[in-house]
């Protein structure tokens, strides 16, 4: 794609993000294309200074919408006038090359919306994956599970964290619902929502999920507990039953019913192989270590290579580090 052929649009809405704010956006401005940044604010005046005072070449709006991510996102997308349109999570940081490689799927007319991978990053005090966290689980945290496509492939819907839309079927759509979404911690599936809409807007609409157009999404310490997961989880599926409502009959929710009777089952089933193997602890801890070395080394769970601190894990690119200041040494993979 050639410059100004995509407007970057972060919603941001608290304080407390303010340095994974500063890397999202550090992150969108390395990238090898050049685009256009909008930064939208969601309610909040002192943060919506500071913005303006951080960066005075951006363009910074606030939420002229309800208060929530779904009118954040759709005030800073009024501001494109670009054809297409990124979304970026301010607790989200782009790998190199991840713009490029979302945005190629659009030289096919039909593509209406493309989504990234998403790698979590979990926060210092954490360290690591919970060893009773398995990786089919990581569409809790708003990352990449794993059952998903490892290639560039077409799927029903992706998250806005690591998203690209063509602005004119977007808009034909009317955006994101509002009033149905994430307001501060609490979760619907708007972006869920606007894929089916705008996929069924133009004959043969499709999105594509592009799996090395790699974001690394921030996790809490808060998001690392089970007490979390079962809450996420519950208000996933009544999120997904209020969608399907709002959708009609159309949804049957068959991406849901995929999930649940053919990746939950192949993670039990290579846990239990493992646990029957005669390594129960190994099967508890199985995607918790493999991707940490020896003497403060990390390896890279692609190509077994190690990387020090700050330093890409890969001599072939194939992964990296995330950077030191966000998560000290965890191996994107």
């Amino acid at each position: 794609m050639t410059s100004g052929e995509a407007t970057v649009v972060i919603a941001t809405h608290s304080e407390r993000r303010w340095d994974f704010l500063v890397a999202a956006v550090d992150s969108v401005r390395a990238q090898s294309v050049p685009s256009r940044l909008v930064i939208a604010v969601d309610h909040n005046p002192a943060l919506l200074e500071r913005v303006a005072r951080t960066w005075p070449d951006v363009r910074v709006v606030a939420n002229r919408h309800g208060r929530g991510a779904s009118g954040t996102r759709n005030t800073g997308a009024e501001l494109a006038r670009t054809e297409l349109v990124v979304f970026l999570d301010d607790d989200a940081t782009a790998r190199p090359g991840w713009l490029e490689r979302l945005l190629a799927p659009f030289a096919d007319p039909a593509v209406v919306g493309t989504g990234g991978g998403v790698a979590p990053a979990w926060a210092p005090e954490v360290g690591r994956r919970p060893v009773w966290f398995p990786e089919e689980f990581d569409w809790a945290i708003g990352a990449s599970y794993r059952g998903m496509p490892t290639r560039t492939s077409r799927i029903r819907n992706v998250w806005s964290e690591n998203m690209a839309v063509r602005r004119s079927v977007f808009e034909s759509v009317g955006g994101f619902r509002t009033g149905f979404g994430k307001v501060g911690d609490r979760n619907k599936p708007e972006d869920t929502d606007v894929c089916i809409r705008m996929g069924a807007a133009v004959p043969d609409g499709r999105w594509m999920y592009v799996p090395d157009a790699l974001v690394h999404h921030h996790v809490p310490r808060d998001r690392s507990t089970y007490r979390f997961f079962l809450a996420r989880s519950f208000n996933e599926g009544w999120g997904k039953v209020e969608m399907s409502r709002l959708l009609g009959p159309a949804e049957r929710l068959d991406h849901e019913r995929r999930y649940l009777t053919h990746t939950i089952p192949r993670g039990i089933g290579a846990a239990l192989g493992e646990a029957a193997s005669g390594r129960p602890v190994a099967a508890l801890r199985a995607g918790a270590d493999r991707h940490r070395g020896r003497g403060g080394r990390h390896r890279c769970r692609r190509c077994d290579r190690g990387g020090v601190r700050g330093v890409p894990a890969c001599a072939q690119g194939c992964s990296g580090l995330i950077p030191a200041r966000i998560v000290p040494g965890l191996c994107a993979y």
